[in-house]
């Protein structure tokens, strides 16, 4: 028994002995319902301090009369479809409950339920049920949707994890008995050799990225935040990026308003940037433009990476920040992505109390865009403003070409 249903159990215990006692106490009109008039008299009405009690309740709380009618729900079983005008909605719900006040028996069990009247979408749910006093049932229905979702994410996470770390793995061992095979061919041995240094690097990558993700998710870098320049973050981000952009031929293009700062990290903030950049340099065509741009946005900075490649299948484009998910499968190990990357920035935005957001269309490219809270001074004043701290001159490095105006570079103007 799990911490969360040994809870479950004590709610549902210590509720049944007020709402008994309450209920007994409360029998007289005056309450939170009017009887119907074909009700009998003894029909218990439920008084504004039961439905307080049940109101305060983190569960779905639900009390049947001995019709089935509903007493009194709280606002969360009408939230989640459990209750519909007077009556419960779920036949599973329903039907526990007269077992429940037939034998009296209190059970417990495990739903799936819809979560509407349309759609596939079903909820996990949890339901404590128990026969109080007058044939009246108390139905505590715990929502373990989330739960479930999050022991999917972890289960899949560790199946992915063990699928690429033996892809390169394996590829390593074959590589190595085909050196150990070839060791009187030298050309042999220096093909095997090379693509033994392809997938360690690939294989290094993947680990370090997990690493990565692991510290994103286990740190907050907002609880020893610091004043980050964003200059300087694009500046390491796109240094980062040069050897891979010069090799095809990519020329990088920074721009925008300078002198904005955020509170936070700033290693996780480069690491952020340099992904995106990189992601955009692996996916765009040689000869193309990769642009940086950074703007004050009212209380919020946006850096926005903006490409000229191949773009992203709309089918794609809301899953693409998911962990080990990749567009093209093919393509993407050809290049050597993990499928972390999207996933890494997505967890850097959120832990500094921002997002990511993207735009694309296949053959015209891709925008990211992280936005982030401006950081505060003593005052409580943004102090992400371009006039803090701009210099005379453009702060970035001469090899990196610079795009004037205050804006971002638009996508005409790639």
């Amino acid at each position: 028994m799990d911490a969360t249903t040994a809870l479950l159990l004590a709610v549902a215990a210590v509720v049944a002995a007020v709402v008994g006692a309450l209920l007994a106490a409360h029998r007289a009109p005056g309450g939170a319902r009017a009887p119907r008039a074909e009700e009998p008299s003894d029909i218990p009405v439920v008084s504004t301090s039961l439905a307080a009690v049940l109101d305060v309740l983190r569960s779905s709380t639900i009390l049947l009369d001995r019709r089935d009618g509903v007493l009194r729900a709280s606002p969360a079983a009408y939230a989640f479809g459990l209750v519909r005008g007077d009556m419960l909605s779920s036949p599973e719900l329903l039907r526990l409950a007269r077992d429940v006040r037939e034998d009296g028996e209190t059970r417990q069990v495990d739903l799936e339920l819809p979560r509407g009247p349309l759609g596939r979408e079903r909820l996990a749910v949890t339901a404590r049920v128990a026969r109080l006093e007058g044939g009246v049932v108390l139905l505590l229905v715990e929502d373990r949707t989330e739960a479930r979702r999050v022991d999917a994410v972890r289960r899949d996470f560790v199946a992915n994890v063990s699928h690429e770390l033996k892809t390169p793995v394996g590829a390593l061992i074959l590589l190595a008995e085909a050196v150990q095979g070839a060791s009187d061919d030298p050309e042999a041995v220096r093909r095997f050799s090379a693509r033994m240094q392809v997938e360690a690097t690939r294989l290094s990558q993947l680990v370090q990225e997990l690493l990565d993700l692991s510290r994103l998710q286990s740190a907050d870098p907002l609880a020893h935040a610091r004043r980050v320049d964003i200059d300087d973050v694009v500046i390491e981000a796109v240094d980062l990026c040069h050897t891979a952009a010069d090799a095809k031929r990519i020329t990088l293009v920074t721009g925008g308003e300078s002198g904005l700062h955020v509170l936070g990290d700033a290693p996780q903030l480069v690491m952020a940037v340099r992904n995106l950049v990189d992601n955009a340099v692996t996916y765009s065509p040689a000869g193309t433009r990769v642009a940086v741009t950074t703007r004050r946005a009212d209380s919020l900075v946006e850096l926005t990476v903006t490409d000229q490649g191949i773009g992203i299948p709309e089918r794609d484009i809301e899953r693409i920040f998911e962990r080990f998910y990749r567009v093209d499968q093919a393509r993407s190990r050809a290049t050597g992505g993990t499928g972390l990357g999207l996933s890494i920035v997505k967890h850097v935005a959120n832990n500094h109390g921002g997002d990511v957001t993207v735009w694309s269309e296949e053959g015209s490219g891709s925008t990211f865009t992280i936005r982030l809270p401006c950081g505060m001074d003593d005052t409580g004043d943004p102090i992400g403003t371009a006039g803090d701290t701009q210099a005379a001159g453009d702060p970035r490095p001469a090899s990196t070409a610079s795009v004037s105006g205050s804006a971002p570079v638009s996508r005409e103007a790639l």
